[in-house]
């Protein structure tokens, strides 16, 4: 297996986190179910390739920082795990506080052009302080300090990140209108879906502090 493949338990994990986060009501899944219901699902297509995009320029700047950091200042990086775990914590707290927290806005007028759809998909990634800080305190945990492959593992991790949400967001915009009203009418389905995320993240959290404790 190729040194940037990280360990099948770290893969298959790390799956389970994207799979949970690609299928929980937030910002994105908001913008593709808006998007294809105001201006149709090329529109909703246009705008998550441009999140998909966003999502692979902090993957490429998370694995140089992290890198580089890694080389520079090892016990940085343990505090950057450290914050991250702590940072996990308070995800999963807001998750349960939040409700579904998936709220649309219906926009009247003529369709913009699919490149604005496209750079309003990249934007609310770019731009989006929460989705920066997810990846810089998130993928660091799947990699150890004493790791010589650690950039080429998150590179592969975002890859992987990509490939198991872009089915999940397909399927979302190919069923906007009826996602829409199972996440309205029936509240407990998005409660469940927030409460998985927090437990997962709570998970992750308490083995990241309780490792590193012991080091």
């Amino acid at each position: 297996m190729p040194a940037f493949v990280p360990d099948l338990p770290v893969v298959l994990t790390f799956a389970l986190a994207a799979l949970l986060l690609a299928v929980t009501p937030g910002p994105d899944m908001a913008l593709f179910i808006s998007r294809t219901m105001n201006y149709g699902r090329l529109h909703g297509f246009a705008t998550v390739f441009g999140a998909i995009s966003g999502i692979a320029v902090h993957t490429a700047l998370v694995a140089f920082g992290i890198s580089v950091l890694i080389v520079a200042a090892p016990a940085a990086f343990w505090a950057l795990k450290i914050v991250g775990a702590l940072y996990l914590i308070w995800l999963a707290i807001q998750a349960i506080r939040s409700g579904t927290t998936l709220t649309l806005n219906r926009r009247a007028g003529k369709p913009p052009r699919m490149a604005h759809s496209y750079m309003t998909g990249l934007g609310i990634n770019l731009t989006n302080p929460k989705v920066a800080l997810f990846f810089v305190t998130f993928l660091p945990q799947f990699v150890s300090a004493h790791d010589s492959d650690a950039s080429g593992k998150l590179l592969f991790l975002g890859v992987e990140f990509v490939t198991v949400s872009l089915p999940i967001v397909i399927a979302v915009v190919l069923a906007a209108e009826w996602l829409t009203k199972i996440l309205r009418e029936k509240q407990w389905v998005g409660r469940a879906l927030n409460w998985s995320f927090a437990a997962v993240f709570i998970a992750f959290a308490a083995t990241i502090l309780l490792a590193e404790g012991r080091r």
